[in-house]
Order: structure tokens, then C-alpha cells, then sequence
């Protein structure tokens, strides 16, 4: 029988089968889209549970402790990623609904993946681990200010209160609140922490099956506007692991924890900020929610060539 050791190990391949099946089944089973489409709310919800109740809440001030790699966070993470995202969509179109779909993917760092990431790419997981929850709480609160700054009034035209703050209570909120309970109530070693420390990666995988094959065949329509963001995606993966390492060797990070940092800096929060997307108005949803899957898939790959050259060019062990 497989272990959860094993299955996270796996994850990576596991994610691609799953895309690649997702692809498959939305381009030849079109009938099935609408009844994958209704899932969607109801395996999120999973999804973040599952991933909230992973994040290490208790240990937040592990994150403060290590005060160089906390400095480095926030300087790469909320400093220059807002300024590297800003001036890569100078070179995108003038179009609100295209820009919200990529403010709202790339502004927001990663705190699930990215953990099996920096590990597999020889950074420091520990690390990574100890800084999600403050991740989570920054980019939640720091993402409206963002948005009002770089779209302005813009984005309040386009964004519907009620529905985006719905989805922020029923999946975020909710599923954090249940998390904490769990953690609060439940000894790491008890049984219903056991039963969730196994959710993450087949939720995750069912998740990006049921989002890609319900939406794939709806790309049709969108398909000019990710080609415009296809490079800025690619570009932005090129640009910030050597703003990372810059800022990591400023700060004198040992190399281990220099990698977790460009790690977090490049890795983004896509299926964290889809609910959000989900919750736009019927006329761009279809759009702003392409824009962010897109960033996933150019991100796995991207992932992919990290794990292999972050250890033996970029960051490499003196």
C-alpha cells in the first residue's frame, strides 16, 4: 500500500497524468463540462481545508525567529514581485478583466506546492513550511490594496462585492476556521489530522482535473488573450529567481534557505486566488478564470526545470 510519504514524493507526476487526462476528457467529452462545472465549489472547499489544516499556524512565530529569511520574504514576496508584475503587464493590453485574472495569479505567493518544490530543488522546506501561515495572512490582506493600486477604480467596476466576498468567506474563511478547529482539537498525531494529511494531493489533482476539463473546451474564445499572457508568465519565471537570489545573498541567507526563497518568489497561488475568479461577474468569468489555470500549467513546467537548475546554476553549493 502507498504511503502519504510516497504519494507527496509522487505528487509532481502525479499532477501531470492528471492535466494531461483533464486536457483529454474536456476536448472529447464536451457533454460532461456543465456537470464537472457544478463539482468545482465543492472539491475547492476540500481543497482548502485540506491545505489550511497543513500550515503550521501554531509555529507562526518560527517565522519572526528566523528574522533574515522573514525580511527576505517580504522584500521579495510584497516589494518586488508588485513591481516586476507591474511593469511586465505594461506590455499587456489595456484590458481590466485580462489584468485582474493576472494581478490576482501572480501577486499572491505560493503556500501549498511549493513546499514539495523547494525540497525536490534542494532548498530549505523547513523553512518554507515555517513561513506559509504568514504568507497567508499577508497576501490576503495586502491583495485588495494591490488591486486598488494597480487597476484602481477599475477593478471595482468589474469586481461585484457580495459574490467576491461570499467566496472569500466560503472558501477561505470557512475552511480555515474548520482547520483551526481540527488543529486546536485534534494532537498532530490523532485521527482526523491523520485522514487530512492525506487530502492535499488527490484533491489537488482532482481539482485541476475537474477545473481543466470543465473549462478547456471554453478556452476557445479566450485563446488570443493567453497567448498574450503566456510570455509574461514565462518571463516572470526568468526574472525572479535572480531578484531572489540577489536579495538572499544581501541579506547573507545560507544557500539552502537562499533556494527556499527563490522558490517562494517564483511559485505562485493559483487555486488559492480561483474561487475569487469564480466569483466575478458571468461576462469575464470565463476569461480571468483561463488566465489563472494557464499560469498553472506554465508554472508546473516551469517548476520542472527549476528543481533542476536552482541547485546546480542559479544558487549552487559553495
Amino acid at each position: 500500500m502507498i504511503s502519504r510519504e510516497q504519494l507527496e514524493k509522487n505528487q509532481v507526476t502525479i499532477y501531470i497524468i492528471t492535466l494531461l487526462l483533464a486536457g483529454f476528457t474536456g476536448l472529447n467529452f464536451l457533454e460532461f463540462q456543465n456537470e464537472l462545472e457544478k463539482l468545482i465549489p465543492f472539491i475547492l472547499g476540500i481543497l482548502m481545508y485540506s491545505m489550511f489544516v497543513q500550515i503550521p499556524f501554531a509555529a507562526l512565530k518560527e517565522t519572526f525567529s528566523n528574522r533574515r529569511f522573514f525580511y527576505a520574504l517580504c522584500i521579495v514576496n510584497f516589494i518586488a514581485v508588485p513591481i516586476v508584475v507591474w511593469t511586465l503587464t505594461l506590455f499587456l493590453p489595456d484590458y481590466p478583466p485580462l489584468l485582474l485574472g493576472v494581478y490576482l495569479v501572480l501577486l499572491t505567493p505560493c503556500i501549498d506546492y511549493v513546499i514539495v518544490f523547494t525540497m525536490l530543488g534542494k532548498g530549505n522546506e523547513k523553512a518554507m513550511l515555517s513561513a506559509t501561515p504568514f504568507l497567508f495572512v499577508a497576501q490576503m490582506l495586502l491583495l485588495p490594496f494591490y488591486l486598488w493600486l494597480f487597476i484602481g477604480e477599475q477593478a471595482a467596476n468589474i469586481v461585484e462585492v457580495a459574490p467576491f466576498f461570499e467566496a472569500f468567506v466560503s472558501f477561505i474563511v470557512f475552511p480555515l476556521v474548520v482547520a483551526l478547529i481540527v488543529q486546536i482539537s485534534s494532537k498532530e498525531g490523532g485521527r482526523v489530522f491523520e485522514i487530512s494529511s492525506w487530502l492535499p494531493v488527490p484533491f489537488m489533482a482532482l481539482t485541476l482535473f475537474v477545473i481543466v476539463a470543465s473549462q478547456i473546451g471554453k478556452l476557445s474564445g479566450s485563446f488570443e488573450w493567453i497567448l498574450k499572457v503566456i510570455p509574461i508568465y514565462i518571463a516572470f519565471l526568468i526574472i525572479m529567481p535572480f531578484i531572489s537570489k540577489i536579495i538572499a545573498k544581501k541579506l547573507h541567507l545560507d544557500i539552502r534557505t537562499g533556494r527556499a526563497l527563490i522558490f517562494s518568489g517564483s511559485t505562485r497561488n493559483s487555486l488559492v486566488v480561483l474561487p475569487f475568479a469564480l466569483a466575478m461577474p458571468e461576462e469575464i468569468r470565463s476569461l480571468v478564470v483561463a488566465i489563472i489555470v494557464t499560469q498553472t500549467l506554465v508554472e508546473i513546467v516551469g517548476e520542472l526545470i527549476y528543481i533542476r537548475i536552482i541547485p546546480l546554476i542559479i544558487l549552487r553549493d559553495e
